[in-house]
């Protein structure tokens, strides 16, 4: 059975940090772009970041640049999203996704990818 899970959600205090984890099961991520989206309330699901197969091109939106930071661990099987300077705007839930692919390239597009995990909150008040 295919599975992600993301970790490391949490209440933070503006400029604060977390780290976001996504671990696979039942497949290894070494051939899937994997993209970090998130969701405010009453907001669409948005491309975060992505970071393509075998620890290829990554993509950031324009809002967490110089922020944020993907990165994969392929023995571990795992994904992770450094968040730095925090902002309250930074706030939702926060979903990993993935896609089969060769390419080392990625797209912060939500139909791109055909496997999500279930979410972690991320909210960033004082």
């Amino acid at each position: 059975q295919l599975q992600l899970v993301e970790s490391g959600g949490g209440l933070v205090q503006p400029v604060g940090s977390l780290r976001l984890s996504c671990v696979a099961s039942g497949f290894t991520l070494d051939y899937h772009a994997i993209g970090w989206f998130r969701q405010a309330p009453g907001k669409e699901r948005e491309g975060v970041s992505c970071i393509g197969s075998r620890g290829g091109i990554t993509n950031y939106a324009d809002s967490v640049k110089g922020r944020f930071t993907i990165s994969r661990d392929n023995a571990s099987n795992t994904v992770h999203l450094q968040m730095n300077s925090l902002k309250p705007e930074d706030t939702g839930v926060y979903y990993c996704a993935a896609e089969p692919t060769r390419l080392g390239l990625c797209v912060l597009w939500r139909k791109a990818y055909n496997y999500w995990g279930q979410g972690t909150q991320v909210t960033v008040s004082s």
